[in-house]
This record gives structure tokens, C-alpha cells and sequence, in this order.
């Protein structure tokens, strides 16, 4: 077991006040959609200066809302897909980065509802319900791929024990839980699993250090895990989530266009305001503001039809999981294969247009608010940079080519957890 690592403890989202409880899926948007003035606010001038959003988080954890998923019964909601996706879309149009620390809160609570034994769902969702907020610790830079790692979960006695470094860990700054993806060994040799680490273990050490050029501010860390011992029930078999139907894939793939879709709505509303309030017409057009621009006008048009598409994309693919999710294995295997691969499919087709859309629509931002929107005190490009950097996390090619084979050859997509 190697020596702990130095470093201060990461700022626990918890806190003395406790979650509102929220009594109905019904009453989940409505929360949601209350926050989102406090959540703009200040939301350029987080990005300027890279202030991570603790004041921001720690409202959505007394929100409620991190527990909307928790299952009835343990005390949740058991809130569906689709009123997770339209949270995140929800925050998604005030601030991208936002959204994002909750992406894998929501999905590796999905990971504990598939694969998780009683003791670690009632410690975790427990834990959950009172605010706690989960962040993942996935990503790894060695290896021939972005999914090869390095970190290992090996069994030590009557614990686990693990050791490794992951990059990107959106959200692990905040985080009371951290969601550890890495091998562990099985009789068919290594395969993926899940370990739940306490972030404020004393051997685990987080760095504040990303510095990519959008998403500034999504506390996302590396991790540093250096001998760390969990009990086995908290080491969950993620390699089995795959071995039959799963929504798994197509829950995460899900969240991540909510909040793209989310970002293009919000850029296309913040370039009409803009253009209202601030810009000026092109002086060939004969008009006294640029609202009555008639090519202006016809562009703003162009990108309502491309958001509008990106938004019914997402709430049919977002449909599709919760009936992929209600289909029981058990009682029709084949309809359940058939519903799983539906929504993937939608998913990955909302994935395609949504990533399209956010990304070209804080482009046009410029095009349609002009010289004035580039003015670095205007914080306008942080759409642009927040939705290009979210949008490579994985690539849409892929997706565009399982659409064709599903369309034409009618295979059906892959069990890896990206579709």
C-alpha cells in the first residue's frame, strides 16, 4: 500500500441546511426552472475568471434535485430519463459547465441502480437524499485509447484496493462521492468495474487543474488514488451491465445532449437579446433597427428551425429510453433488445443534431450580433468555447455510422456504455 498523498480535501457539497424535499416528479421542473435566474447570474463572469460555482451547486444540493433519482424504496422520486434530460437542458441554457458537473452524478447513480447490492444503494442513495453530490473519476491519458487504463481495483483481504490517476473528473472538486472506473480481476481475466471512493478519503488527493479552453469551470480535476481500500460492496461488476439489453449507454448519451440542446438554446436566446438591445443594422438594408434586418430576421429563423430540431430529437429519444427502461428483460427478451436499441439509436441521432446545433449556433452568434459580440468584456464566446469542447468528448462519426448500420443492415449498436 503506497503513501498517502498529500492535499487539501475537496469542498463536499453538503452543508448545515438540509435538501428541500421535493414531493412529486410533477413538482422536479418546477424547481429546476426556479433556480435558473440565481444560476445565470454571474455566469460569464464565473467563466472570465474560472470561479468554480460553489454557491451555484450548493443551491441545486438544497434544491432537492440531486435525489430525484433515487429509487421510492429508499426515500426517491425514481424520477425517469426524460425529467433528468429536461433538468439538464433546463440548466444547460444558463450555463453549460453547470449542467455538466451533473452528468455523471445522474449516470452512475443509473450505474448503481443496474448493478449495485443493497448496502452500497442504501449508503449511497442515503447519502444522496441529504445532498451528496457523485462525480466520476473515468478518464485515463495512457493507453492505446481513451479507454484503456492504467488504474487497477485489486482485491486485498476483505477489501479492494485502488491504485491509479484520472484526468478530466467532471465535478470531482465538489464531489462527496467519486465513481472509480477501472479493471478488476475475474476468472475471464481483468474487466471493467465500478469502485463508489469517498472523496474525502485521506488517500485520495484531487488537483484542481484543468485548463481547456471552454468548460471552465466544471471543477473537473485529476484524481490521484493511492492505495485506497473499499469494501467489496461498494465495488460494483460494471463489465455485467453489458452482457444483456441496458439502457445504460443511451441514460448517459441522453445527458450530455440534454445539455447540448440545452447550450444551443441558450446561445440562440442570448444572440436575440443581444441583437435587440445592442446591435445595429447593416445599412443596405433601409431599416432602423437591426430587429427589422429582413436577412437578418430570415437567419434568425434558419436557427429556431435547427434549435427546434435538436429539442424534438431530444424529448422522442428521451421517451424512448424511458420505455426502453420499463420493458422487463425477464418477461420479453426480445422486445426489451428491440426497445434498448431503439433508444440508442434516437439518442445518438438527438446526439448528432444537438452537438450541431449548439456548436453552429454560437458560431452564428457572432455572425447575427456582429463586430460588437466579439468584445472579450461581452463574455459572449464562452458559448462558442463551452459547447466546442463539450460536443469532442466522444465522436459523433461513430454514432452517424451505427444510425447507417442499424438503418440499412438493421444491426444493432454495440453494448459499451457510448450509445
Amino acid at each position: 500500500m503506497s503513501e498517502t498523498l498529500p492535499g487539501p480535501a475537496p469542498a463536499p457539497t453538503t452543508d448545515t441546511v438540509p435538501p428541500r424535499t421535493i414531493a412529486s416528479i410533477g413538482e422536479v421542473l418546477d424547481v429546476a426552472r426556479s433556480l435558473l435566474p440565481s444560476l445565470s447570474e454571474g455566469a460569464a463572469e464565473r467563466d472570465r475568471d474560472r470561479v468554480l460555482p460553489h454557491g451555484p451547486v450548493r443551491e441545486i444540493s438544497r434544491s432537492g434535485l440531486l435525489g430525484i433519482t433515487v429509487p421510492r424504496e429508499l426515500g426517491g422520486l425514481e424520477a425517469p430519463a426524460s425529467v433528468v434530460a429536461e433538468v439538464l437542458r433546463l440548466f444547460g441554457t444558463v450555463d453549460l459547465s453547470l449542467a455538466q458537473i451533473l452528468q455523471p452524478h445522474f449516470s452512475f447513480l443509473n450505474a448503481l441502480r443496474l448493478r449495485g447490492g443493497r448496502p452500497a444503494r442504501e449508503r449511497v442513495y442515503g447519502d444522496v437524499l441529504a445532498g451528496s453530490l457523485v462525480s466520476n473519476a473515468q478518464a485515463e491519458r495512457s493507453g492505446r485509447t481513451a479507454h484503456t487504463h492504467a488504474t487497477r481495483i485489486e482485491p486485498d483481504g476483505d477489501h479492494h484496493i485502488v491504485d491509479g490517476t484520472k484526468y478530466y473528473a467532471t465535478g470531482s472538486l465538489f464531489a462527496d462521492w467519486l465513481a472509480v472506473v477501472a479493471p478488476a480481476p475475474t476468472p475471464e481475466g481483468p474487466r471493467p468495474h465500478i469502485a463508489f471512493v469517498r472523496a474525502d478519503d485521506p488517500r485520495v488527493r484531487i488537483e484542481d487543474d484543468w485548463a481547456g479552453m471552454g468548460q471552465r469551470t466544471t471543477a473537473s480535476g485529476t484524481v490521484h488514488l493511492s492505495g485506497v481500500r473499499v469494501a467489496p460492496e461498494f465495488v460494483l461488476e460494471q463489465y455485467r451491465t453489458f452482457e444483456g439489453p441496458t439502457t445504460y449507454g443511451a441514460h448517459a448519451q441522453l445527458l450530455h445532449t440534454a445539455i447540448d440542446v440545452g447550450a444551443a438554446r441558450g446561445a440562440l436566446e442570448e444572440a436575440a437579446e443581444f441583437v435587440r438591445t445592442k446591435s445595429r443594422p447593416w445599412f443596405e438594408s433601409g431599416v432602423d433597427h437591426a430587429t427589422e434586418d429582413p436577412l437578418l430576421v430570415h437567419r434568425f429563423g434558419e436557427l429556431e428551425v435547427l434549435v427546434r430540431s435538436a429539442e424534438a430529437l431530444l424529448e422522442t429519444a428521451a421517451a424512448r429510453v424511458d420505455v426502453a427502461d420499463t420493458t422487463p428483460v425477464d418477461e420479453d427478451p426480445r422486445a426489451a433488445e428491440t426497445a434498448t436499441a431503439e433508444a440508442s439509436i434516437a439518442v445518438a441521432a438527438a446526439k448528432v443534431v444537438g452537438g450541431r446545433a449548439a456548436v453552429d449556433v454560437s458560431s452564428a452568434l457572432f455572425e447575427v450580433a456582429g463586430t460588437r459580440a466579439t468584445a472579450d468584456a461581452a463574455g459572449l464566446h464562452r458559448h462558442w468555447r463551452d459547447t466546442r469542447t463539450h460536443t469532442v468528448h466522444d465522436p459523433v462519426r461513430w454514432k452517424v455510422q451505427h444510425i447507417g448500420e442499424y438503418s440499412l443492415n438493421r444491426r444493432r449498436p454495440p453494448r459499451h456504455g457510448q450509445i
